[in-house]
């Protein structure tokens, strides 16, 4: 009865209660909706990796700083800059050693380094067992931009394991001419850079080539036994030796480059958008873009008398 009562119950209006039909969203509607949703996480994804971006080319401006500033503490120490890489003619104590590891001491790695001295002192030959740090991954030396080389991988040519580095030294406009500051056998003071400290380059990003043949941080031959392209390069730098049957001779530019292609191994560039970050012999850092091109070559000799203005 109760039920019958209130299913009967009128309103002020006189009209039975009746149920309020809920209306849904329509075709377009629910297109116009999805449409939203897609377009706010585009933006949000796209802000996101623009982050990443940018913290991945600040992070690779530190590294090339704290660089910087090993390669000055090395001056101070010894009172000219590493060389590029060891061989004196076949009587150097560490042959084909690499710049970079001469920084160890100054990076807080003085255990590593004291590991390569021992190994040296063992056996000559850099790839041998006995050099067991040629596979260790050192942070300072490595862009974050570069998932390939986050730990050592094992060459086809060796069956070696190594560790690479993202920052090469400056040898000036090739290794021909040796016309910059580190270079085979250098021994150069900070003086030398007669055309202005913050006017030469020291350090300049390229990553390890697409087979990761070229790009050894420890020690290393590059295209023929002197350093070249390994963790030293220049800003004309020709390919030759072997590597010509794959690319051409140049002399190669600083251009954009890709991971997949093993002649970006002969010119700087870098995974940042635009262009790649330098280290100058004044211990400054900065982002050159790829428009900086034509005036590289004066920025990488220490001495060739010319005037150069840096782009903002």
């Amino acid at each position: 009865m109760w039920h019958q009562l209130l299913c009967g119950r009128a309103t002020a209006s006189g009209n039975p209660l009746m149920p309020i039909p809920r209306r849904g969203l329509t075709l377009i509607e629910l297109v116009v909706v999805l449409a939203i949703i897609a377009l706010l996480t585009g933006l949000i994804l796209a802000g996101v990796q623009r982050l990443r971006t940018a913290a991945g080319r600040t992070q690779c401006a530190n590294t090339l700083r704290q660089l910087g500033l090993a390669l000055h503490s090395y001056h101070d120490n010894r009172g000219f800059l590493p060389p590029g890489m060891s061989l004196e003619k076949g009587h150097a104590a560490e042959p084909y050693l690499s710049w970079l590891a001469r920084l160890l001491p100054y990076l807080e790695q003085a255990a590593v380094w004291r590991e390569v001295e021992e190994a040296y002192r063992q056996d000559k030959n850099f790839l041998s067992s006995i050099h067991v740090a040629r596979a260790w991954t050192i942070r300072s030396f490595l862009c974050p931009s570069d998932g390939r080389i986050g730990s050592a991988a094992s060459l086809d040519v060796t069956g070696h394991l190594v560790a690479y580095t993202s920052y090469l030294g400056v040898v000036g406009r090739n290794a021909g001419i040796c016309d910059g500051l580190l270079y085979m056998d250098s021994r150069h003071k900070l003086t030398d850079a007669s055309d202005g400290a913050s006017a030469t380059v020291l350090i300049g990003e390229r990553p390890p080539s697409s087979n990761l043949d070229l790009g050894w941080w420890y020690a290393g031959w590059g295209q023929a036994k002197n350093g070249d392209a390994e963790f030293l390069l220049g800003v004309r730098t020709r390919c030759y030796n072997q590597y010509l049957g794959v690319c051409r001779e140049g002399p190669y530019h600083f251009t954009p480059g890709s991971f997949a292609n093993p002649c970006d191994a002969f010119h700087f560039w870098s995974p940042h958008p635009g262009g790649a970050n330098f280290a100058f012999a004044d211990g400054s850092v900065r982002f050159l873009r790829y428009s900086a091109d034509a005036i590289l070559p004066a920025l990488a000799t220490r001495a060739g008398g010319e005037a150069v203005e840096l782009p903002d």
